[in-house]
């Protein structure tokens, strides 16, 4: 498989494409594949590596057609698929999105400019953070938002995983199979994972403490040593020994190119868009994880699709 990087010179300072997708995972490669099937000029440009947060899942077991795949294998299998149809460009970050000459837009990174007349927005969601003392301080040192990436260095040694919902269920999951000293904290006082995976947890016996919140992550100034948690209920602290903290307490999306053009988001930053994933402005369109709603790969692959077609029918189909 080989993915693109811009190579850059004065005769290609700007190139020009019906359509340009803003973000490479699942939304993104999906609206790539159908919108070139379709006829129009296709580019998608990646700010990191593509497959989004779909590549730090370390199992995908509701995927139609795949019992049971890797995020890393499903990522890479999504990439490979769009490439067979387009360019997809990483590590190349959209700056901005204006409004350009005759309606179209001008998409523009680091080094180069992309004029398109139709926008794909497919930047995601990154993760949240706690913003709790030690936090910022051992990121590297013990602290991380994925497993996938970082898991296998905490092989044997004492976890804990902060949220208790499906990525944070999946997260410890895996971990177990690493280590018998995995314990799960959630701040909810009840399951806030599907039914299949609290059954695996209670059958591996991995504790899952409701009704908590992490106040703290304790170090030695070199590495993580425990988290500090507090009982919402009755007050009391205590201290969880840990060398790895993995924390997965939601998603922030990443909207402020799509906001700074002009693009109308709800209260918590996420584009709004009607059935056919159009937003408020002409040729302008958002799909997957950005959107809010349900964060399914599966929801982000028909969102992608659905944007892709809504843009041919408006570039090509409307007078």
């Amino acid at each position: 498989m080989t993915l693109f990087v811009p190579r850059f010179g004065t005769s290609e300072s700007r190139r020009e494409y019906d359509v340009v997708i803003i973000g490479g995972g699942p939304a993104g490669l999906s609206a790539a594949i159908y919108a070139k099937r379709a006829g129009l000029s296709t580019v998608v440009l990646e700010k990191n590596i593509g497959g989004g947060l779909v590549d730090e899942n370390p199992l995908v077991e509701n995927y139609l057609g795949f019992r049971s795949i890797k995020g890393s294998d499903l990522a890479r299998t999504f990439k490979e698929h769009a490439l067979d149809y387009v360019e997809v460009f990483e590590m190349e970050e959209v700056t901005a999105v204006e409004p350009h000459e005759e309606g179209r837009y001008l998409v523009k990174t680091k080094n180069r400019e992309y004029q398109a007349q139709a926008v794909i927005f497919a930047t995601g969601t990154t993760h949240r953070h706690l913003n709790i003392p030690g936090e910022k301080e051992y990121y590297g040192k013990g602290v991380s938002y994925c497993v996938t990436c970082d898991g296998y260095a905490f092989k044997g040694k004492p976890i804990v995983v902060i949220g208790g919902g499906n990525s944070g269920a999946i997260a410890a999951i895996t971990m177990r199979e690493l280590t018998d000293r995995v314990e799960i904290i959630e701040y909810m006082d009840r399951w806030m994972c599907e039914d299949a995976y609290r059954k695996k947890i209670q059958e591996l016996g991995i504790p899952y403490h409701q009704n908590s919140m992490a106040t703290e992550i304790v170090g030695d100034g070199e590495k993580v040593t425990a988290v500090r948690v507090k009982n919402r209920s009755s007050g009391e602290v205590r201290e969880i020994p840990a060398e790895g903290v993995f924390i997965y307490v939601g998603l922030v999306p990443q909207s402020s190119v799509a906001k700074a053009l002009g693009v109308q988001v709800d209260e918590k930053g996420y584009i709004q868009v009607d059935r056919y994933q159009r937003t408020n402005l002409p040729r302008v369109y958002a799909a997957g994880d950005i959107t809010g709603g349900y964060a399914q790969i599966a929801v982000a692959v028909g969102q992608g699709a659905t944007a892709a077609l809504a843009a041919y029918e408006d570039l090509r189909l409307k007078s």
